[in-house]
């Protein structure tokens, strides 16, 4: 683990008007990764030892954190964050809590996967935020409950250590552990709130439950695809357009900025591993005025520039879910969406299944890791 150099340290009380005027933060590199603790691919908070003032599940909310100075419970005031009361020692003459004292929090990862960053968010926390936090991480197959992941037999590999954060601001750290994991433990010291949390990191998929799919998504984040690059996120992350289940508002799909050239946008996709392609969909859901004109799919190898052209450039329909079948299957790793001449989409499906040579490698790749 490493610390990204950030603004650390108190918060002023909140002074009035925007309540993120002196929020601070930094560049954080990993935040190209997918979130492997997102709501949509199923991440929970499954348990936590105290959430008096404010619920654990509010860690993961998708927006950012909100503060009304005036929302007050009948508990105290109330945060969108998870919150604990403050902790107090045995007895007058030890008043304080004792060193090893801590909160905890257990969350369930929406796919399991390699954690390459953690962001620690304590928006409009600032005179309530912890002192400082650490984070654990194991790999249980299945499904355990709190009690089977917190018994005595499980091992947990320190992600974060304990390190001092600061409050209203994005605590970001960059993690090299290069394992696969299902779950974590957050923990603060010694109490205190937290109002989001930001697993960023890449899905590391069960070879064995893909090869009795037969034929899935290759692209979809959950099977182990992800977004390389893309020419414009100007409105939306490239990344919702492999995100589970259909696009349900605009900003849940890619959308470009206007271009005012005579180029066009693209989104480059890593599959799960080396694939055979046979059929693909392109959803442009909740895009109306700001689909994308026309779409073309190609396919390139692993490492390779050379792509070939499987779906030429095609007319799309707005708010609309388009089927292709490949008259003969693509075979690659890599895939390139380009639109024309800008807009969006919502969603990408690629359906085929692994080649030999995929599965060879995503077992490899599984075994590595620890799977």
């Amino acid at each position: 683990m490493s610390a990204i150099p950030s603004f650390t340290g108190d918060a002023s009380p909140y002074g009035g008007g925007d309540p993120y005027a002196d929020y601070r933060t930094a560049e954080f590199p990993f935040t190209r990764y997918a979130d492997l603790a997102d709501r949509r691919l199923g991440a929970g908070v499954i348990a936590a030892n105290d959430e008096f003032f404010a619920e654990r599940e509010n860690m993961l909310k998708p927006q950012a954190a909100e503060f009304d100075p005036e929302h007050f419970g009948h508990k105290g005031k109330i945060m969108d964050g998870w919150e604990t009361r403050r902790r107090r020692g045995v007895s007058a003459q030890q008043p304080h809590p004792a060193e090893d004292d801590h909160d905890w929090a257990l969350v369930r990862l929406g796919a399991p996967g390699v954690v390459r960053g953690i962001v620690i968010d304590t928006a409009h926390f600032r005179g309530n935020y912890p002192q400082a936090v650490s984070v654990e991480a194991t790999s249980v197959a299945g499904s355990p409950s709190p009690e089977e992941l917190l018994a005595d037999d499980v091992k947990w590999t320190t992600l974060v250590p304990r390190t001092a954060v600061g409050g209203h601001a994005a605590n970001g750290f960059a993690v090299d552990v290069e394992q696969r994991f299902t779950h974590l433990r957050v923990n603060q010291h010694p109490d205190g709130g937290i109002a989001r949390l930001r697993v960023y990191g890449e899905v590391a998929p069960d070879p064995k439950w893909l090869a009795v799919l037969g034929t899935f998504d290759l692209a979809a984040l959950e099977n182990g695809g992800q977004v390389e690059d893309a020419s414009d996120r100007f409105y939306s992350p490239a990344t919702n357009t492999i995100q589970p289940g259909r696009s349900r508002k605009m900003d849940d799909g890619w959308e470009t900025r206007r271009r005012r050239d005579k180029g066009n946008d693209w989104i480059r996709y890593q599959l799960a591993a080396e694939s055979q392609i046979r059929a693909v969909e392109i959803d442009t859901a909740y895009l109306k005025g700001n689909s994308a004109g026309w779409a073309a799919l190609s396919v390139a190898a692993e490492g390779s520039e050379e792509w070939t052209e499987v779906l030429p450039r095609t007319r799309l329909q707005p708010d609309t879910n388009h089927r292709f079948v490949l008259d003969t299957p693509a075979v690659g790793s890599r895939v390139r969406i380009d639109i024309y001449p800008d807009g969006g989409i919502s969603r990408l499906r690629l359906f085929g299944s692994l080649t030999e040579a995929g599965t060879a490698r995503l077992t490899a790749r599984h075994q590595e890791l620890g799977g």
